[in-house]
């Protein structure tokens, strides 16, 4: 098939590459040009403007997929593809919308005569060789029309389609919700084995956590090259950014009252992460000070009190 990819990030491209080696015509574009070069020189046709890509699709119904981050740079670059296109024509998203906005978005393609599709990609950087699992909501007729371009991008059996407008989002965002859980489950239990008296190399951990173990998975493999790495993670600060996700999970969550504290706690220990000195800890040490005596860390690192003696 032909289609053109506007946004040539660390998906994106790969993307773009993996879709050319699979026989397809990428119209490959980017908003600055080095990705566009390199797109073309795995094989896509280089476009340096979203008017360019468009003009450069020969087939209809002409298929544009966006790969841009979430919010108005999504909304912005929509309204100038839908701008361009004719009515049949199809729009893939396949960042990470709130299916909320992706809602609204379909509405507002179908009103212009044009077909959307929702899809949930997850993969990374690893998607190139191993395939990109696509989670795709919209029209189903939409769907059947575009899955020699799934089929292309993902592993055996790594896409489905979800359901209508949304459908595709709103599962990725689930997905990435239980990332979060399984994250932070792995680095609970690795911290507990490095504090330990026994202090077990962790790299002989994970190997054999890898064989038959219940906990084994992609992460635990990608755990492994990261104390293959650096063993005691010296050179990693741990603070860990969130690409909001999994706030809404938490707030399907709630609107669903479905209780979910696994990924709530997992969300919360990403905020906890990024302080260096939490005011609300200093609050709790206080207190603590106050109530019973307990000993306090100054900032000169020495543990003393400063309890007020009882009148």
């Amino acid at each position: 098939m032909e289609l053109g990819i506007y946004g040539l990030g660390r998906m994106g491209g790969n993307m773009a590459v993996r879709l050319v080696r699979g026989g397809h015509r990428v119209v490959a574009a980017n908003r600055s040009p080095e990705p566009v070069n390199e797109a073309a020189a795995a094989g896509a046709v280089p476009a340096f403007s979203i008017e360019e890509m468009v003009s450069k699709l020969e087939e209809t119904p002409r298929i544009v997929w966006i790969m841009v981050p979430s919010g108005q740079v999504t909304d912005d670059t929509l309204h100038h593809v839908m701008g361009l296109l004719k009515p049949g024509d199809i729009i893939v998203d396949g960042g990470n919308s709130n299916f909320h906005d992706t809602i609204r978005r379909s509405q507002e393609v179908a009103a212009a005569g044009l077909n959307y599709m929702d899809c949930g990609t997850s993969g990374g950087i690893w998607g190139l060789k191993e395939g990109y699992s696509l989670m795709i909501g919209g029209e189903k007729s939409t769907f059947d029309h575009c899955e020699p371009i799934w089929q292309t991008l993902a592993p055996p059996n790594g896409y489905g389609y979800m359901g209508t407008s949304g459908a595709g989002h709103f599962v990725k965002m689930v997905h990435n919700g239980v990332e979060y859980g399984m994250l932070q489950a792995y680095g609970e239990g690795y911290e507990i084995i490095e504090k330990s008296q026994f202090k077990p190399d962790l790299r002989e951990v994970t190997r054999v956590w890898q064989n038959g173990s219940v906990v084994r998975s992609w992460l635990l493999d990608l755990a492994a090259l990261a104390f293959a790495d650096d063993p005691e993670l010296a050179n990693i600060k741990g603070y860990v950014q969130d690409s909001g996700e999994g706030r809404w999970t938490v707030q399907a969550a709630i609107d669903e009252d479905v209780p979910a504290p696994v990924i709530t706690l997992s969300l919360l220990q990403r905020f906890v992460s990024r302080q260096d000195d939490s005011f609300s800890a200093k609050v709790i040490a206080a207190l603590r000070n106050q109530f019973g005596g307990h000993a306090v860390k100054f900032e000169s690192g020495e543990l003393g009190g400063m309890k007020h003696e009882a009148e």
